[in-house]
């Protein structure tokens, strides 16, 4: 993240992403797979890094293996020819509102105040009750504990998609997207962007 000025003097928060380039590695159509997409490859690696089975794949579109292949529904593949590289300068444009998706940083197994919000115990006064769920079951009946209590476990590394971020800057000789506010993940984590139609 970054800061950017905008005609008012304002000072704007941004995020800088490198957006491509992207290559057409495969078109699916409706007759042969049951649906619209093109699956794009990003990020080339040597070849031999890949397998057999990748470099097989990759053939038709120059030969080239990637580190991350990935589907977009499109309304016509026909659009897209095997082997192209997708401008960004074609899809997004300064000022428009765009679909951002990708994984939130994961936090490890977590108890319950950090991953809901519980309030916890009193600090002090030979309190031995702090930072503990309490009490979670319930009495005679159901005399279970109900499906969906929040307790500890897992949290974060999962899918979020932010919504409506601005497109403050576009720079397509060097594949650089600059987008309004923080975006889901760490730094260098992969992400999905979604022109809104």
């Amino acid at each position: 993240m970054t800061r950017v000025y905008d005609q008012d003097g304002r000072a704007v928060p941004v995020t800088v992403i490198e957006a491509g380039p992207c290559v057409v590695v495969q078109r699916k159509t409706q007759d042969k797979e049951g649906y619209n997409a093109i699956q794009v490859g990003f990020e080339p690696k040597k070849e031999k890094h890949a397998n057999k089975c990748e470099r097989g794949h990759v053939a038709a579109s120059g030969g080239t293996c990637y580190r991350h292949l990935t589907e977009f529904r499109v309304a016509d593949p026909s659009q897209y020819e095997v082997g192209q590289t997708v401008a960004l300068a074609e899809i997004m444009a300064i000022g428009s509102l765009v679909t951002v998706s990708g994984f939130s940083k994961g936090r490890g197994f977590q108890g319950v105040v950090k991953r809901h919000g519980f309030k916890g115990g009193p600090g002090g006064h030979g309190s031995m009750f702090h930072r503990a769920p309490g009490s979670i079951g319930c009495s005679a009946w159901p005399s279970k504990v109900i499906k969906g209590k929040k307790l500890p476990g897992r949290m974060g590394n999962q899918k979020v998609s932010k919504k409506n971020v601005l497109v403050v800057d576009v720079r397509p000789e060097r594949n650089l997207l600059v987008v309004k506010g923080a975006v889901p993940g760490a730094q260098n984590g992969l992400l999905k962007i979604y022109a809104r139609s």
